[in-house]
């Protein structure tokens, strides 16, 4: 049975379909009976986390905001005093940390529905919405739908490259990207402007693919979020603390603190969104190749498309989990807080199936990355070796990761049955 349907509003710039003979796509090792047992071993990692699900969950995610509220606070008063060297370094550090946060291990997660099963309001994927310059319904469209479903495949996966960047040698190049790896660095400092204009998706609407309603009215609210924004950040709190130092060099400092914070958080989330997709061993897919796709062919899509970054607790909680992109994007509405803990079975499982594990150190990936761009702006290219499951060195196997289940939500069916085109 087919779980990807045909959906000609994700359609994206011009792929060059060429055969790449060099390159084996590993679910080709894979026997029909194989396959589906790889399938039920997934389903049954998933099904026996759901059904766990409990109090210590909550506690997790409910200590995660009122960290993240703590940081908010604390970073305020500290800037107050921002004029002092010691003050505006220590209250822009905080403050960046609460918009990473709020932005990746809260925001993104929260609008995945990772947390529906609780029945909270404040924290339900429908209402909740971040502080960051995508609306809520916008990007779940765009992430949780167009993305997650249409993972890496070349001309449908609007991620692929966020419609700016050359990053596969199928992609048709362009004068343009020649001058890539300079607006990349632009784009790294100003990353959520960049999502809420990419996510508009103007192409779309311009072909009449997208309702003109609905893109102004989703590019009113982008302007209504940059307003409040805008006014938080460059003017109220900083004319606070020119009224409480009654200084006016405390206006100017207190800004440029908060222009770093944001600064920091969009570079911080651009590095580690970028390692989940566009590193040297990642995968891309034509059309053809989801043409009736089962559920199995997608796990394995999904597996081949994404990348993992190794790191402690707090490392990959300040990545909002992002770098375990593998098993984030198998179950895509897992808690955050459980992939770490599924991740060694995740792998255990492709080793026994042949099957790529594509993970590294953060450094190493993200080195990858900054090279894929690089490669690609210029014509040509062609793909990296892909490394197979067997080929991986034994450095680069984590022990940092360890898992254990133990915590029950309501059943929830897969992602790809709940989501539906708006």
């Amino acid at each position: 049975m087919s779980v990807i349907e045909a959906d000609s509003d994700v359609r994206d710039a011009p792929f060059l379909e060429e055969p790449l003979e060099d390159i084996e796509n590993p679910l080709e090792r894979l026997s029909p009976e194989q396959l589906e047992a790889f399938t039920r071993e997934l389903d049954a990692i998933r099904d026996e986390v759901f059904a766990d699900l409990g109090e210590r969950d909550a506690r997790y995610i409910r200590r995660i905001i009122r960290t993240q509220r703590q940081l908010a606070m604390a970073s305020r008063v500290l800037l107050l005093g921002s004029r002092r060297r010691s003050l505006w370094l220590t209250g822009a550090t905080a403050l960046s940390l609460a918009k990473i946060l709020e932005n990746l291990e809260i925001g993104h997660n929260l609008l995945h529905g990772q947390w529906d099963w609780m029945n909270d309001p404040d924290i339900d994927s429908q209402t909740f919405d971040w502080d960051t310059a995508s609306p809520g319904a916008a990007w779940r469209h765009a992430h949780n739908y167009v993305h997650h479903v249409y993972t890496q495949v070349r001309g449908k996966d609007r991620d692929l490259g966020y419609t700016l960047l050359r990053v596969d040698p199928l992609q048709d190049w362009k004068p343009i990207f020649f001058f890539q790896p300079a607006y990349n660095l632009l784009l790294m400092a100003l990353f959520e402007w960049g999502v809420a204009l990419y996510d508009l998706n103007t192409p779309a609407m311009l072909s009449g693919e997208k309702p003109r309603e609905q893109y102004f009215g989703e590019l009113k609210q982008i302007g209504a979020k940059a307003r409040r924004q805008i006014v938080k950040d460059f003017i109220a709190f900083p004319l606070l603390s020119r009224a409480v130092t009654r200084n006016r060099a405390s206006f100017k400092s207190t800004l440029t603190a908060n222009f770093a914070a944001n600064v920091v958080r969009n570079a911080w989330a651009h590095s580690v969104i970028f390692c989940g997709h566009f590193t040297d061993q990642t995968f891309t897919f034509s059309e053809q190749e989801i043409e009736g796709e089962t559920k199995g062919e997608w796990y394995v899509r999904q597996l081949l498309g994404s990348a993992n970054f190794q790191g402690g607790k707090l490392f990959h909680i300040l990545g909002g989990h992002t770098g375990l992109q593998i098993e984030h994007h198998l179950f895509p509405d897992m808690p955050s807080n459980r992939l770490r803990e599924v991740a060694p079975r995740v792998r255990e499982i492709c080793e026994r199936y042949g099957l790529p594990y594509n993970d590294g150190p953060f450094a190493r990936q993200l080195a990858s990355v900054h090279h894929t761009i690089l490669r690609y702006a210029l014509p040509g290219g062609k793909p990296r070796p892909k490394l197979q499951a067997a080929d991986r060195p034994a450095a680069d196997r984590s022990d940092q990761v360890r898992w254990g289940v133990s915590a029950p939500p309501s059943p929830r069916t897969h992602m790809w049955r709940e989501l539906e085109p708006r």
